[in-house]
């Protein structure tokens, strides 16, 4: 699985450098004043979002950080040089937190965005800086300050305006195979999608984006096979799909697959029931047609849900997809007007 959502960094930003004592001295002025330049500032170190990485995984191997230091000062009130800036190129949507107190840090939720999250250590004060009426010949200088030093976790959350929850194998990998340009793997087994895949969908008004999130299983929020790495990625989104698949190999019926996902997502740290939901009735190929009306009855009416917050379509053949795509661009539409 080369999907990487977390890391664990060590980062040092760089010290300032030191002042200098120093004193003029010319062939005819034997006794000048003192001339000790400041040091230079420490470089500070940054995150920095780049749209084409989409993973953490650079971080497997590199996990020490160190911008440079800033140079000593120097005599004729030369000032050192200040040490470079380090930039951390991180994917969208991730998110730094503090590894001691778990504090969040910094959220990379804006396109070419930069961050910083060390600050470098100011450079020390040379001597002629310390020249006074009474003192005229000060050797007193100062070092650089010490640069910011941080232990921290970084956390991937994809940034998506649609997440698709289900168990394994209810279609949602087909689902956005067919209606976007994203190619995610397919296989009749648990946990075919090993990472999140996202999908631009090409609307009348508007692009928006879709999450595939790997298949949830029965505790999952608990830690239970993969759900719980990414449940997180879902946890952005303004609208949930919940797929239900109507003929699966365990013969739960589409009000108990909608029940047990919901407890799934109620139990997650974010609550994740709090969000616009749809029910995604797929696989409408493989039964019959007069099942549809008594399946969406149940849900109904088991469940409170609406009739226009529940959908029936064939993610294979793509029967029903052009009506729900229209209902999400609307939907979509709707809640970025809101944010705005």
């Amino acid at each position: 699985m080369n999907f990487i959502d977390e890391a664990y960094l060590e980062i040092k930003a760089g010290d300032g450098g030191s002042g200098a004592s120093s004193f003029r001295r010319e062939k005819y002025i034997p006794f000048g004043g003192p001339d000790g330049g400041d040091g230079g500032k420490g470089g500070d170190i940054f995150f920095k979002v780049n749209t084409n990485v989409n993973t953490l995984v650079d971080f497997q191997n590199k996990k020490i950080f160190n911008a440079k230091n800033g140079k000593k000062g120097s005599g004729k009130n030369k000032f050192g040089a200040a040490g470079d800036d380090l930039y951390i190129e991180v994917p969208l949507g991730t998110v730094v937190y503090d590894n001691i107190t778990g504090e969040e840090l910094i959220d990379c939720n804006k396109k070419n965005g930069e961050y910083i999250i060390a600050k470098g250590g100011d450079g020390g004060l040379g001597n002629a800086k310390f020249k006074s009426s009474t003192n005229q010949a000060p050797r007193k200088f100062t070092p650089g300050f010490e640069g910011e030093k941080r232990s921290i976790r970084l956390e991937l959350k994809s940034l998506a305006d649609v997440g698709l929850v289900g168990f394994p194998n209810a279609g949602k990998s087909t689902f956005l195979n067919h209606v976007s340009s994203a190619k995610p793997k397919i296989g009749d087994y648990p946990f075919t999608t090993l990472r999140p895949n996202l999908g631009t969908i090409k609307g009348n008004q508007s692009n928006y984006v879709i999450a595939d999130i790997p298949g949830l299983i029965e505790g999952a929020s608990e830690g239970a096979g993969l759900g719980i790495k990414f449940l997180k990625h879902i946890s952005r989104t303004g609208l949930l799909l919940i797929f239900v698949d109507l003929n699966n190999s365990d013969n739960l019926s589409p009000v108990k697959q909608i029940t047990l996902l919901k407890s799934e997502l109620d139990s997650f740290k974010d609550d994740l029931t709090q969000k616009v939901s749809w029910i995604i009735c797929n696989k409408i190929d493989l039964i019959q047609i007069e099942e549809i009306e008594s399946i969406k009855s149940e849900i109904k009416q088991d469940l409170k849900i609406k009739s226009n917050e529940i959908f029936f379509i064939s993610a294979a053949t793509g029967k029903g997809t052009n009506e729900l795509l229209k209902s999400l661009e609307t939907e979509v539409l709707n809640n970025k007007s809101e944010l705005t």
